[in-house]
């Protein structure tokens, strides 16, 4: 998927962590990211922390890869 903006990050995210069955409640717990963050980075707010919402990309199984249009 082609990612050209936080709401398909985020519906990206989502589609992910409903893929592995994962609750926002579990997903906080486990990060220590609150709940109302993930909802917002799920909901596609562009403000969120660059570094938190890569790391829970990475932790859903999610790689990131920019590459160059056109290549």
């Amino acid at each position: 998927m082609v990612v050209n903006n936080s709401v398909d990050f985020g519906k990206m995210l989502k589609k992910r962590r409903k893929e592995l069955g994962l609750t926002q409640r579990y997903i906080s717990d486990f990060t220590g990211f609150s709940i109302s963050f993930i909802s917002d980075l799920e909901n596609g707010k562009s403000t969120a922390e660059l570094g938190k919402a890569l790391y829970l990309a990475n932790m859903l199984g999610l790689d990131i890869v920019v590459n160059a249009r056109g290549k």
